[in-house]
């Protein structure tokens, strides 16, 4: 599948939701939805920002991008999107015209939007739910993000020795994802006793003793992936292999039972039965289980309430923990069964059979 028609399948399902909401235009102007829209295209200008410079307006016959005239040359010459059949409007950056024009544009007066823009219904969920499935070109992106950032990490791991700081192993990590132009979106690096006591460490001036945990969530082409990993500098005790391989297989779980057009909550739920049957049944309760990925960290975490249904060719990133260990890799849900996007490159390969499938998943790197 070409860019080109990529791009006319997402304008028709965008074209699907204005018709079904009785809508004039759809405007759309989030990071997210700007780089699904394009084929993996960017509109922001800092990394970190949710909402970009540029916004693209669906109407029922025609396509708008509209920016102030500091990013309009980069949105026509770089992100090519008259190319891609967007008519480029532009205003003085001083004049502040965007919600004037979008209405003027709208071609009515009934108009969604993925952020607060005034006067115009908030279908920023409806959107998401859009990026779900994703096409053949996207996870064809998506497996090159997946090995890029699993090389990225694990060759990292590879240089910690004992002394690093962890946020000089971070800064070591960011160096090779931009080696690609990978954003990372999200980095945890902890040393020894911090893996047990945060489950979210950020990474500080401590320095790294005999074992270190590295996490990431990295961006390119909007899509996002999210992996750990884990590196040690003495031999694996029993209690670690317990919990580590005990983890893992909650996670092949998780990923086993995320089948297109079921409930996700049934997957969530032999998780968390995975939990008790290993023994360890309340340490879901401490953090999240990770849920749907794709063009945002998170679309949505699940728990027992969530009512989605997985779509088919949807991502997930489920991220179960027992306290001092962690598994976590990206996943596509397809018929054939769990496809792995981030899987081992250079680490050592723990396999596991679960519900009929058999994971390659990263063991524990031990360095002398």
């Amino acid at each position: 599948m070409n860019i080109r028609d990529e791009i006319d399948v997402k304008k028709r399902r965008v074209r699907e939701l204005l018709e079904a909401r009785d809508l004039d235009a759809i405007y759309l102007k989030t990071q997210s939805n700007f780089s699904w829209l394009t084929g993996g295209g960017q509109n922001v200008v800092g990394i970190a920002m949710e909402l970009g410079a540029a916004g693209l307006l669906i109407t029922r016959e025609r396509e708008y991008a509209i920016c102030n005239n500091i990013e309009a040359p980069r949105m026509a010459r770089e992100e090519l999107l008259e190319e891609l059949g967007f008519e480029l409007h532009s205003f003085q950056w001083y004049d502040d015209r965007e919600h004037q024009m979008v209405h003027e544009l709208a071609g009515g007066t009934r108009v969604g939007a993925d952020f607060g823009l005034p006067g115009t219904e908030n279908v920023g969920p409806q959107v998401a739910r859009l990026r779900f499935a994703l096409l053949p070109s996207e996870v064809e992106r998506y497996k090159e993000l997946g090995h890029l950032t699993s090389q990225a990490i694990e060759q990292t791991a590879e240089t910690v020795r004992p002394g690093d700081k962890e946020c000089a192993v971070i800064g070591r990590l960011a160096e090779r994802l931009w080696a690609n132009r990978l954003d990372y979106i999200t980095t945890f690096c902890a040393a020894d006793e911090r893996i047990a006591e945060y489950r979210h460490p950020i990474a500080t001036e401590r320095k790294i003793d005999k074992r270190a945990m590295l996490c990431v969530n990295a961006r390119k082409w909007g899509l996002i992936v999210s992996l750990t990993r884990f590196v040690q500098f003495e031999p694996v005790s029993d209690h670690l292999r317990t919990i580590y391989d005990a983890n893992v297989q909650i996670d092949c779980t998780l990923m086993a039972h995320t089948v297109p057009d079921r409930p996700v909550r049934e997957a969530f739920n032999m998780g968390v039965d995975e939990y008790r049957r290993l023994g360890f049944p309340d340490e879901y309760k401490l953090h999240h289980q990770g849920g749907a990925i794709g063009y945002a960290g998170r679309d949505y975490k699940v728990n027992f309430a969530t009512d989605e249904t997985v779509a088919p060719n949807q991502a997930f990133a489920w991220n179960p923990s027992i306290t001092g260990a962690k598994s976590e890799d990206t996943m596509l849900a397809t018929a054939a069964g769990p496809v792995l996007l981030s899987k081992p490159v250079s680490f050592p390969v723990l396999e596991m059979k679960v519900g009929g499938f058999t994971f390659a998943r990263p063991d524990i790197l031990v360095l002398s």
